[in-house]
């Protein structure tokens, strides 16, 4: 479940959700949100009549928490060999399962970038599903192939890992 909230800080669920999505219990669910909430790791908030769960992100844990997320993931293994040997890379996403905070084995970037180098982004791909033993899918675009794809895909959910901005 840290997993659901911490990869993605903006994640929020309410118990129904949980216990489909995880296939367990509203009891036991119940039980460890009650938990976490009361460590401090989880806020909730009433929308409708139903009450929500989000990461605190004021928790005093809560980066080192996400960090070991995407180490156990081994997001930051692919972002680490890729983003700076690619090119003119401006942004990374995470898209599909992961960024919704579900492991399901597989992981979706999306690349956007000018003149980014296609083999040398597959064989560094290749060498970090190796390394992470997780299969790795992404798609590679420039910053107008990435505007009409979002458009498109408006309810897809994506997470920004990286951006050129940031460094």
């Amino acid at each position: 479940m840290l997993l659901k909230f911490f990869l993605n800080d903006s994640s929020s669920s309410y118990l129904r959700q949980l216990e489909t999505e995880f296939g367990e219990s509203s009891n036991a669910i119940r039980v460890e949100l009650n938990r976490l909430e009361k460590a401090g790791l989880l806020r909730s908030y009433g929308k409708g009549n139903r009450k929500y769960y989000q990461a605190e992100k004021k928790h005093p844990l809560f980066k080192d928490i996400h960090s070991i997320i995407l180490k156990y993931v081994g997001i930051d293994q692919v972002i680490e060999q890729v983003v700076h040997k690619l090119g003119d890379l401006d942004r990374v996403f995470l898209s599909g399962e992961f960024a919704q905070g579900r492991d399901n084995g597989a992981i979706n970037f999306i690349f956007v970038g000018e003149n980014l180098d296609g083999d040398y982004l597959l064989r560094l791909v290749e060498k970090a599903e190796k390394l992470i033993k997780r299969k790795v899918d992404y798609l590679v675009m420039n910053e107008n192939e990435y505007d009409k794809h979002a458009t498109k895909n408006g309810k897809e959910h994506v997470l920004l890992l990286w951006s050129g901005c940031e460094s």
